[in-house]
């Protein structure tokens, strides 16, 4: 089972890494392979793997809340 998820979301330049055990979330200096991931996402792709659910919402209060942005 995954325990650090990769995150990137429209509008933020750069990436992100949660580690799931730590509770933390930290900026990430793509390279290799992943760097040109994310130069594809920066360009407006896509790039899923291994994640069954992701949502984006605007605030964790919505998160928290129970309610997805839509």
């Amino acid at each position: 089972m995954a325990k650090a998820v990769i995150i990137g979301i429209p509008g933020e330049a750069g990436l992100w890494l949660a580690d799931l055990d730590a509770g933390t979330v930290t900026p990430l200096n793509p390279t290799g392979e992943l760097a040109t991931a994310n130069g594809l996402r920066k360009a407006g792709g896509t790039f899923v793997k291994g994640v069954d659910l992701a949502v984006a919402v605007s605030s964790a209060q919505v998160a928290l809340s129970g309610h997805v942005d839509g």
